[in-house]
């Protein structure tokens, strides 16, 4: 595989959470690195988030390991047990299955830059969201309530 050129990858944005969990996720882009390489069995993102945005709600995997390496400026790692700030050289890791939720989030002046790396298991994976009333599943209406409900697609 020859070198991938990142100015050639185009980045991509936007947030697929209902309302009103969205707009604290809009703004980050990411240039798909896995996807540039022909990877199949884990993506690769290379992320840059906005000063004032969250990586995504807190969430964890029912199926997807995640991996993040901190290259630039500096997050907060928001987990069940609390918070840790997060600069370049730092990397943490979460286990498939783990009830860990986790996102970080930039409230730093200047734009945050990482890689994340995950399993890509879209077809069994699942997600929980243990902060607001929301879980994700791989089959029907993607995201739902805790009792099963699912929200509106726009």
């Amino acid at each position: 595989m020859p070198k991938l050129d990142l100015a050639a990858i185009a980045p991509s944005t936007g947030c697929n959470y209902p309302a009103p969990f969205a707009e604290i996720c809009l703004g980050a882009d990411w240039r798909k690195l896995g996807d540039a390489a022909g990877l199949t069995d884990f993506g690769v993102n290379l992320v840059r988030l906005p000063p004032g945005k969250w990586s995504s709600q807190r969430h964890w995997h029912s199926e997807e390991d995640e991996f993040l390496w901190m290259l630039e400026g500096e997050v907060v790692l928001v987990e069940d047990d609390g918070e840790q700030v997060l600069r370049p050289g730092d990397a943490c890791g979460w286990k498939a299955g783990v009830a860990n939720g986790h996102h970080v989030q930039n409230r730093a002046d200047r734009d945050a830059v990482y890689l994340e790396v995950g399993s890509r298991r879209p077809q069994t994976d699942g997600c929980d969201y243990p902060d607001i009333d929301m879980v994700s599943h791989p089959q029907g209406a993607h995201y739902r309530h805790h009792d099963g409900t699912p929200y509106p697609q726009d």
